[in-house]
């Protein structure tokens, strides 16, 4: 029993050493073989609940789903519609490439990185993700953070970490900035050109031009305003919560997808209604159909490129106007005056 107790003892005795030293590698071996037990652990405790919740709380989250499915319902009409407006422009536009693509994934919080600090987290690494690049998080609705994939292990920096930087709009002109993170709930926007006018209670959302972020994601709201010698700078408040970090989606590509590849010298409206002879063309290309009446080559009715600002050309029509003969306008004779008659 005393050697099993000196044992113990001595282990904890080198595993607190090995934590006190900053090295690197030891910390990383060390989060490489505690986080799949953290991870399996949070999974564990998870699955309690939730079978605790369908067994206590059914008539609960009955209620609550069976409004969940009225809204999700409204939404996938609205989806229809919208997918069949996509169709339509799939058909003029062929070469757009197809959507969706996956490029949003869910993530789940292991753990904090220090226990003295809320701002910096452990996540759980979804598969694809490139090391040292910056990927944007979401939590619900609205901006949480970013995250960078090192050594193998998928840290998030949540809004109130300064490490955590992307850039935004702001208010109805919107403005440029880059939002830094400065503390619990605070964020600060610097970088801000002194003509743009920016007040008080101003939103903030991403602008989508860093590849973190999508477009138009709430960050927050403005609460101070300072001009400096080059730039304005600003004070938010996030709307994030970083005391309850459970639950993020994850941006894989923020690019654009829908006019990626795109060509606009490659569009033709026209194979929407005709499909020309390709044979046809080649040989067009090749060398022009002569004949002997025709002097000039033939040209094909099918315009290769169709601008929206091009003008309907009109070639002016003669006026067909009827123009009638001169009718003969008979002459009268005049009648004899009765006083000028000499009888005698």
């Amino acid at each position: 029993m005393k050697t099993r107790l000196v044992i113990i003892a001595l282990l904890l005795l080198i595993l607190t050493v090995l934590l006190s030293r900053n090295d690197e590698r030891i910390s990383d071996t060390l989060l490489n073989i505690i986080n799949p037990i953290k991870q399996k652990y949070k999974n564990f405790t998870q699955n309690l609940e939730n079978k605790s919740q369908s067994y206590i709380f059914q008539k609960e989250s009955i209620e609550k789903l069976s409004k969940e499915n009225r809204i999700l319902r409204k939404r996938l009409l609205e989806q229809i519609h919208y997918i069949e407006q996509v169709k339509d422009i799939y058909e003029v536009l062929p070469t757009l490439s197809h959507v969706p693509v996956k490029n949003i994934s869910i993530t789940d919080t292991i753990s904090y990185v220090k226990l003295n600090s809320f701002s910096q987290i452990m996540l759980t690494k979804p598969k694809g993700l490139v090391e040292e690049k910056l990927y944007g998080l979401i939590q619900g609705s609205v901006v949480a953070g970013t995250a960078r994939v090192h050594n193998n292990q998928l840290y998030g920096y949540l809004t109130s970490d300064k490490k955590c930087r992307f850039s935004v709009f702001i208010g109805k002109t919107k403005a440029p900035g880059i939002a830094l993170g400065l503390k619990e709930n605070e964020m600060i926007i610097k970088f801000i050109p002194k003509w743009h006018k920016i007040k008080e209670g101003d939103k903030v959302v991403t602008s989508g031009l860093d590849d973190i972020f999508f477009a138009d994601i709430p960050v927050g709201l403005v609460t101070k305003v300072e001009v400096q010698s080059s730039y304005t700078v600003a004070h938010i408040k996030t709307y994030s919560d970083t005391f309850h970090p459970k639950t993020f989606f994850l941006i894989n590509d923020a690019k654009a997808t829908l006019a990626e590849g795109f060509d606009s010298n490659s569009t033709n409206l026209a194979t929407r209604y005709s499909i020309p002879d390709t044979n046809v063309e080649q040989n067009r290309t090749i060398e022009p159909l002569k004949d002997a009446n025709i002097s000039t080559p033939l040209i094909s009715s099918i315009p290769s490129r169709i601008d929206q600002t091009q003008e309907d050309i009109i070639e002016p029509v003669e006026p067909s106007e009827i123009v009638e003969s001169p009718k003969k306008v008979k002459k009268k004779k005049p009648k004899a005056d009765s006083s000028s008659l000499d009888l005698f």
